[in-house]
């Protein structure tokens, strides 16, 4: 689950950064859920008590919440959020 989440956070941060391109704003519509579907698994994924190191779900963490935020502000900053 902890690699589950980093592949969803690189995702994220892929989508990110597709939503910066001009004109393709939009896609933040997609990309702000799908990273707060990684994040909810990333939580859950550093939660769990398996002994092993939870580096995977930290930066799964970090980039899902940055994707997220930054979608967020990029939607308010082109006008999607009226």
């Amino acid at each position: 689950m902890k690699t589950a989440s980093l592949v969803m956070g690189i995702l994220a941060i892929f989508g990110m950064l597709f939503g910066f391109i001009p004109c393709l704003g939009a896609f933040n519509w997609i990309n702000i859920p799908f990273s707060m579907i990684g994040l909810v698994i990333s939580i859950v994924a550093y939660v769990q008590e398996d002994g092993l190191p939870k580096t995977n779900a930290t930066a799964g963490i970090i980039m899902c919440g940055m994707a997220a935020f930054l979608g967020f502000i990029r939607l308010f900053i082109g006008g999607g959020i009226v």
